[in-house]
């Protein structure tokens, strides 16, 4: 029997316990701030992500319209030859050459660049927008990486647990102080546990596929994780007066103003338009005749203007804009709304977070004393393992909920940071 607890000493399990304890206290714990590896990552997606290229492209093709409407209308030129030729005292007209050129009012190309430059304006705001919910993508990702891989670690540590557990359970069984059905459901947990890593595995895989195509690469590329983040538990100030000048609130007011700069191109447009034109007729020669103008040319500058007479088309649009504008007031307030909500819950939750947090540390510390009095039995060769399941799965329980605390206040930070930042 001393051979045999020589072999087994209590207070060596009891230390690799009390280093699985350690462990889960020093690795799941979150750091405020990104680690340089995190930022590394984040400016990779910034730089090759195919949605921000996407709405990149879209606002240099917006940039690219004011080229555009900085153009004129089209000028007019026409030719006629006078099948049955009028006569003129000077001769008969053989053919007709016009030109023709429309300008618009004064201002209204001005206009046009105005409310072009506008909508680019809006467009721009986009690509902000996207690569704040990428950030904050990219970011969520990694958290449930290091996540997935922190459980990982975890069982892999209660996995060897319990097989210290079946050392003992195996001496006691010699011994006449437990029976084989205490050594079958020790290694009957061992492969729960063994199934609950396996399938961590696999959530892994999908979540580094999910973070490398954020990143717009080979979805089999390996995530270097940092090997430890800490919380800080300093009191941050958030101001809610910051989401005033959230992007997706500063779209709605460059919204707002493109239709006020399409209100102006519309009373632009609602004005008249001048034109300027030049006809030419050739006249022939009246044959045996001698005078001065005898075969004279003919040449008319001419001078027109396009006056929208009905102009209902304008004043519908008129009482269009002043409509946009109104919805697009109210879209605003609403979103602000929505924003100002998910910060409160942001911030409600991360405080949850670190409640449970704390709370999880208590349950843990209790835990080991739990098993450590659990073990000193073995002394005395009055163990229950029954009683050691139940400590190893509250163990473990705790040890969860911690990695979950964690990964909340990760989570609701990155959303604080994508609301108040």
């Amino acid at each position: 029997m001393k051979k045999t607890h020589k072999n087994n000493n209590p207070s060596d399990i009891f230390f690799h316990l009390k280093r699985v304890f350690i462990i889960s206290l020093s690795l799941f714990t979150f750091h405020f701030s990104f680690s340089q590896e995190l930022k590394n990552l984040i400016e990779e997606a910034l730089k090759n992500n195919p949605e921000v290229q996407k709405f990149e492209l879209q606002y240099q093709i917006t940039t690219e319209k004011v080229n555009e409407v900085n153009t004129i209308p089209n000028t007019e030129f026409s030719v006629g030859y006078f099948v049955s030729e009028p006569e003129t005292r000077t001769g008969a007209q053989k053919a007709k050459f016009s030109v023709n050129q429309m300008l618009p009012w004064f201002g209204g190309i001005t206009a046009r660049e105005n409310y072009v430059n506008s909508l680019s304006d809006a467009n721009y705001e986009d690509i902000v927008i996207i690569k704040r919910k990428l950030v904050a993508s990219v970011s969520k990702s990694y958290y449930n990486l290091y996540t997935i891989k922190s459980k990982q670690r975890i069982l892999v540590e209660n996995i060897k647990l319990l097989k210290s557990y079946e050392s003992l359970a195996l001496v006691s069984v010699e011994v006449g102080n437990a029976s084989v059905v205490d050594v079958l459901r020790l290694k009957m947990r061992q492969n729960e546990l063994v199934q609950l890593n396996q399938i961590l595995e696999q959530n892994y895989i999908a979540e580094q596929t999910l973070f490398n195509k954020l990143l717009n690469r080979n979805k089999s590329i390996k995530i270097e994780l940092v090997d430890e983040l800490s919380i800080q538990l300093d009191k941050i100030e958030i101001s809610f007066e910051k989401i005033k000048l959230h992007p997706e609130l500063v779209k709605y007011d460059k919204i707002y103003q493109s239709v006020e700069q399409s209100e102006l191109l519309n009373q632009k447009e609602a004005t008249p338009m001048i034109g300027f034109g030049i006809d030419y007729i050739i006249v022939e020669k009246r044959p045996e005749m001698d005078f001065s103008d005898n075969g004279k040319d003919i040449f008319m500058p001419m001078v027109s203007v396009s006056i929208p007479i009905f102009n209902k088309k304008y004043s519908s649009q008129t009482k269009q804009n002043k409509l946009r504008q109104q919805e697009i007031m109210f879209q605003k307030q609403d979103r602000q709304n929505k924003l100002e909500t998910e910060l409160e819950k942001a911030l409600s939750n991360r405080k949850s977070a670190i409640i449970s947090n704390e709370t999880q540390n208590k349950n843990l510390k209790q835990a080991m004393n739990a098993e450590e009095i659990l073990l000193k039995s073995y002394e005395t060769g009055m163990i229950d393992f029954n009683d050691v399941l139940d400590i190893q799965e509250l163990q473990l329980k705790f040890q969860i909920n911690q990695i979950e605390s964690i990964k909340n206040y990760f989570i609701q930070t990155t959303i604080i940071n994508y609301l108040s930042s």
